[in-house]
């Protein structure tokens, strides 16, 4: 893996005074690059040839407007490994912040960890970590840290035959008299994607299963490596951090929720023409396509900001350097016995997609003033350059 000292290796080529924030052209880019913009900072999205348009179009700077000033077109998004693409990015002193899209499209994460050698803010290696089946993945994270999290019924990877899945599941909705489960499973189509669905006994999930099969929604081979877990029911909220190497101090950037299709509209329609829909084999999906600002009250924020000194803590011990800058635990408020208690579900170890954070009042409580993550991230690039601490907050 590029280490610390190929990083400052290759800063030291860097002019300092004239940085170039970069993004790959989607997720959180525009985010990144508003951000940047404010801060003094040129920008540069490396897009793929056809899906370029609202960097090379919409959002191109000119007249006083927009923020990604410059572009690099590519046929595949993973082309941002091949060295003349890698050179570009450096002739202009380019810092990398990633996101998952680096998952999405490497496919091969080592691609990444070994090969991309342009400085990169954050832990470069995180985006990896919240993938189940990886080693030190984010259940192994969550348990060593000590945060509450859904009761794993089967953990990803485990191929498990038909009797074995019947005795897991009988021994949680018969003996135990335990509540809903969701399978995480991967769709067929778009893998990166999960194709999320509900279960509330053991005969529904080999029904719902084998019919999203049959549709071609998922393949059995991710049906068997796919994660069986507790269903939270809960208010959902995920608590978007900000993890500053420089002073040592957790922020929260902000609070959202997920919009899901199809269940976002599925949910809107009148309770009679849902039982219609199911009885027909409807099944709603619940695909991420965006985010809406929420807000929590303040009497759970502190156990917010415990889940996420622990996670920064653990993270520190477990895969070093730690976590660097924007990270985000995302699970829902759940009662038991009358006590609220925040339950942990998934992890960023990365800048979430999720602009919408900077309208929620978490960071005008502590700077004055709404702050995005673009805004942050380019603050921390700035602070960093100030001290001489730039390699410290690049990996």
């Amino acid at each position: 893996m590029i280490g610390q000292k190929d990083i400052l290796e290759i800063l030291k080529s860097y002019d300092l005074k004239n940085i170039t924030i970069g993004v790959l052209g989607g997720h959180s880019a525009l985010d990144v690059c508003s951000g940047a913009k404010k801060h003094g900072f040129k920008t540069v999205a490396v897009c793929q040839n056809g899906r370029d348009k609202t960097y090379s179009k919409y959002y191109k700077t000119r007249d006083g407007k927009g923020c990604i000033d410059e572009i690099i077109l590519v046929d595949k998004f993973s082309d941002i490994i091949n060295e003349d693409v890698q050179e570009k990015l450096r002739a202009i002193n380019t810092i990398f912040i990633h996101n998952r899209y680096f998952w999405v499209y490497f496919k091969d994460f080592k691609d990444f960890e070994n090969k991309f050698k342009v400085p990169v803010f954050g832990l470069r290696e995180g985006v990896k970590l919240e993938e189940r089946d990886q080693p030190k993945n984010q259940y192994y994270l969550l348990e060593k840290a000590g945060i509450r999290m859904p009761k794993i019924i089967r953990k990803g990877g485990e191929k498990l035959s038909y009797d074995e899945t019947k005795k897991l599941l009988d021994a949680h909705f018969v003996t135990e008299k335990g509540g809903p489960l969701i399978v995480k499973v991967n769709e067929a189509i778009r893998g990166y994607e999960r194709a999320f669905f509900v279960v509330t006994n053991t005969d529904s999930y080999f029904t719902v299963s084998e019919k999203m099969i049959n549709e071609g929604k998922i393949n059995k081979s991710d049906l068997d490596n796919s994660v069986i877990e507790e269903f939270i029911i809960g208010a959902q909220i995920n608590f978007n951090f900000f993890y500053s190497t420089l002073t040592g101090e957790i922020e929260i950037m902000g609070t959202d929720l997920r919009r899901q299709t199809s269940l976002d509209g599925f949910l809107r329609l009148n309770a009679d023409t849902q039982m219609e829909l199911l009885k027909d084999g409807y099944a709603p999906s619940m695909i991420e396509t965006g985010h809406v600002a929420c807000t929590t009250k303040e009497s759970i924020l502190e156990k917010a900001f415990e889940a996420g000194e622990k996670f920064v803590a653990t993270l520190k011990e477990e895969v070093a350097p730690g976590i660097i800058g924007a990270f985000a635990l995302q699970g829902a408020i759940a009662a038991y016995e009358g006590k609220e208690e925040f339950v942990v579900f998934d992890v960023s170890m990365r800048i979430p997609g999720s602009p919408g954070t900077r309208f929620t009042p978490c960071t005008t409580y502590l700077y004055g003033e709404s702050v995005s993550y673009g805004d942050r991230i380019a603050m921390e690039v700035k602070e960093a350059v100030k001290q001489g601490k730039l390699g410290e907050i690049l990996t």
